[in-house]
């Protein structure tokens, strides 16, 4: 007897053509979420032909998640049903670039770093620095409004969509915003897709704010014997004039062979919470030459009066801390696909208090750490390697929301194993706005088809 499924396939092959359906079991294991695989893998080629996919999983109640290069896919709990892996590979395709107007259109599927390396040749970038970096796909940037230590002069991705073409389950394309701010009236609606984790729609067009490039960049990196030193060298750089355009406190060394983080070695960083040994904090500059040289005047008398080593970093090796702080992640998990990684959102106040918490949690459980925090932000990283059992991991996981909670933050799990996200929610308790969220699912999403139960309340 053939299944839902089995029985509408022909109708999805009138879509997307029979070539672009895959159900060998290679295929559907290469978009499994936390080891749930979809029974089969569709590529539409075209708007018009997510809509018409999903119009289909609607009326059939399939559970759809979509993706493009699966740098986010591991992100939230696990599904509860997962049936149609709906790619975005091939809507890649810049449908509007206007460089002196500072305006794009692309499609989803378009990378990052495909995306900056076109905008270079006109001097201008989207400036985000967002986990998964360059491989990171526009759609999921936006659908996760994913972003980085830029975020401290640029903003996220809500700052810079302002316009989208959404594909509904209904199967109608819904266009929003426009192509520029001033065109922009009322609520945006595709505000309501950024950072939705594909629960509400599937993003098939982004209209995009451009910003030039900087004349000059530069990175200076500071050594800091504490978390104290760490804090006032924050403090300090904040309360200046000065307007970095990003900043970054890290956990790591390389056993004093360099200033660049220990990870490039393949080895995770060590945390004490006493002195985080050959701890950095990174931070660049942007502007005139005249500008840069007024930073580093500035920045070393203020490193002089916290105690630290101030050091400027070629660009070659300041591209790549950068680019290791967007891959956190990836390269931790790379090294150990047992670690956890969370990410805190806390006060920037309370960033370093809540790093040296996590110190001492994980000293006590014998757990080693490594962390990134977006000083600008408020935003801590860190990995937790060498649990002993799922056991410990619940526990430490529920001693550091704890935490963050009491500094009036909150904990998200971006990566652990399959098997302790069943006994873990991913993102805690859920915020007054739950309710509002839950109204927004069922009118967007009636029969929950969209990445179900992934989101935060299980949406």
């Amino acid at each position: 007897m053939l299944t839902t499924l089995e029985a509408r396939q022909h109708e999805l092959a009138g879509i997307v053509g029979p070539a672009h359906i895959a159900t060998d079991e290679a295929a559907c294991r290469g978009a499994a979420v936390d080891g749930i695989t979809p029974k089969c893998v569709v590529s539409p080629q075209s708007a018009e032909q997510v809509a018409g996919v999903l119009k289909i999983a609607a009326e059939t109640n399939l559970a759809v998640i979509p993706f493009r290069n699966a740098t986010k896919l591991g992100m939230g709990n696990r599904p509860k049903r997962y049936d149609v892996a709906l790619s975005l590979n091939a809507l890649n395709n810049v449908w509007h670039y206007e460089p002196d107007d500072l305006t794009m259109t692309v499609e989803p599927g378009i990378n990052l770093g495909d995306l900056q390396r076109l905008l270079a040749r006109h001097r201008l970038s989207l400036p985000l620095d967002p986990p998964g970096g360059k491989n990171a796909s526009l759609g999921g940037i936006v659908a996760t409004n994913a972003a980085g230590p830029l975020r401290l002069y640029y903003g996220t991705p809500r700052d810079m969509v302002v316009g989208m073409k959404i594909a509904t389950t209904d199967g109608k394309l819904v266009s929003t915003g426009g192509r520029v701010v001033k065109n922009v009236a009322g609520y945006d609606v595709s505000k309501l897709l950024i950072g939705s984790y594909g629960t509400l729609g599937v993003i098939v067009g982004i209209n995009l704010k451009l910003f030039p490039l900087p004349e000059k960049r530069q990175t200076f990196v500071f050594r800091l014997p504490s978390l104290d030193s760490a804090r006032e060298l924050r403090r300090q750089i904040t309360d200046s004039a000065l307007t970095p355009i990003r900043i970054v406190y890290t956990g790591g060394g390389d056993g004093g062979k360099g200033i660049l983080p220990v990870a490039f070695d393949g080895h995770e960083p060590a945390l004490s919470e006493a002195k985080c040994a050959h701890a950095t904090l990174w931070v660049e500059a942007a502007g005139s030459k005249r500008v840069i040289e007024r930073y580093a005047g500035s920045l070393s008398e203020i490193a002089r009066a916290v105690d630290a080593t101030m050091d400027s970093v070629s660009e070659g090796d300041a591209d790549r801390g950068w680019n290791w702080f967007s891959e956190f992640r990836a390269n931790v998990v790379a090294s150990s696909r047992d670690t956890v990684i969370l990410r805190a959102s806390l006060p920037i106040s309370a960033t370093e208090d809540y790093v040296g918490a996590v110190a001492r949690e994980c000293e006590r459980a014998k757990v080693r750490t490594g962390f990134v925090v977006e000083s600008g932000s408020g935003v801590v990283h860190f990995s937790l390697t060498g649990l002993v059992s799922e056991d410990a991991a619940v526990n430490l996981i529920g001693t550091l929301r704890h935490t963050a909670l009491a500094q009036h933050g909150a904990l998200v799990v971006e990566h652990c194993r399959a098997g302790l996200k069943d006994r873990i929610d991913a993102w805690g308790p859920p915020g007054s706005d739950f309710p509002i969220m839950r109204e927004l699912k069922k009118a967007w999403d009636p029969n929950g088809i969209f990445s179900p139960g992934r989101f935060a309340g299980g949406l």
